[in-house]
């Protein structure tokens, strides 16, 4: 019998606490039904504001907004990007750099094929991961759909070259012409 009681009341004392500990108020979940997207978004703050990753500005080394929109600062580099050969005659940086999101990316992609002699569109598939409409039949890439850095891809198309010197360089002549055209 004094078993019975002793169980009997762990198992009244822990269905107790967990009735205790398991309610929570109801209005914590907000509104539900038809219109309950639009209704919570009324009564809930706004959580971006809450993001305190958003309160601090990012100061952007590499941003074109000095220089104007992505797309007026490729028709400035167009020129002299086919002038020194970079780019040919019939393209345009614009059309280059579409699968790239930083242009200084792509503008040492650029370079780094026309310094080490590499086709661009096997470099820029392999950088970006991003296969355009040219042709790549005669490149080859470890993962067809992955991005790789300039320096491993260039280092996996052209073994025998030093691939953190030829990014390097590229690096610095893509600073090099974003500086050229801002001022």
């Amino acid at each position: 019998m004094k078993k019975t009681f002793l169980v009997g009341a762990v198992l009244l004392f822990g269905v107790s606490i967990s009735l205790t500990i398991g309610t929570r108020p109801a209005a914590a979940q907000g509104p539900a039904g038809v219109g309950a997207s639009s209704a919570a978004q009324d009564s809930l703050p706004s959580l971006h504001s809450l993001n305190p990753i958003k309160w601090v500005k990012k100061d952007s080394k590499n941003s074109t907004d000095t220089l104007g929109s992505r797309t007026e600062v490729e028709k400035k580099l167009t020129p002299s990007l086919q002038a020194h050969g970079i780019l040919p005659a019939n393209a345009t940086a614009t059309d280059a750099c579409a699968p790239f999101t930083a242009l200084d990316e792509c503008l040492a992609t650029l370079h780094a094929s026309h310094n080490l002699g590499i086709d661009f569109n096997c470099l820029r598939a392999d950088v970006t991961g991003v296969h355009t409409s040219a042709d790549v039949s005669g490149c080859k890439f470890a993962d067809g759909e992955k991005t790789q850095s300039l320096n491993k891809a260039i280092h996996q198309l052209k073994p025998d070259v030093s691939a953190k010197r030829a990014t390097r360089d590229a690096e610095q002549q893509a600073k090099a012409d974003l500086q050229a055209i801002g001022g």
